[in-house]
């Protein structure tokens, strides 16, 4: 779908900081870093929310999406892993494709603190690069 962000993010026409990818799924950092550890893992073809997904595409994101909440929470030394997932937007969804969000949360974090909004953060692209390379770095191996 050519207007949705994470389609153009998928096809490599958005710069992004990529953790993991395969044939079905693409996991990268959100530009908003509320806590350092914000991953989201999406399906590479588009899927509008969770009534749309097909189960494919969901099995595949939720087992990426264990994989990379382990690989978040042991390369930020993270107290707990937060997972959200939205649908419409009543439920806070904005982007319309399927996606998982992967938080690494920490006892006395901004999210805590502050609620998600208030805690916004934005790093700089290499700043992304870098934590997304930490975090592959702890992924388990293939196979």
């Amino acid at each position: 779908m050519s207007d949705c962000l994470f389609c153009r993010i998928a096809a490599g026409r958005v710069p992004s900081s990529v953790v993991y990818r395969d044939e079905r799924v693409l996991a990268f950092m959100d530009i908003n870093q509320p806590v350092r550890g914000h991953v989201l893992v999406v399906p590479l073809a588009h899927s509008v929310d969770i009534h749309d997904i097909p189960p494919a595409d969901a099995a595949a994101v939720m087992e990426a999406t264990r994989h990379v909440a382990g690989a978040v929470k042991r390369a930020v030394q993270a107290d707990g892993i937060q997972l959200w997932q939205s649908n419409g937007r009543a439920a806070m969804q904005e982007i319309f494709h399927f996606h998982m969000h992967v938080f690494a949360r920490f006892e006395d974090d901004d999210i805590k603190r502050l609620g998600m909004r208030s805690a916004a953060k934005f790093p700089p692209r290499p700043e992304l690069d870098e934590l997304a390379a930490l975090i592959r770095q702890h992924m388990p191996a293939a196979g």
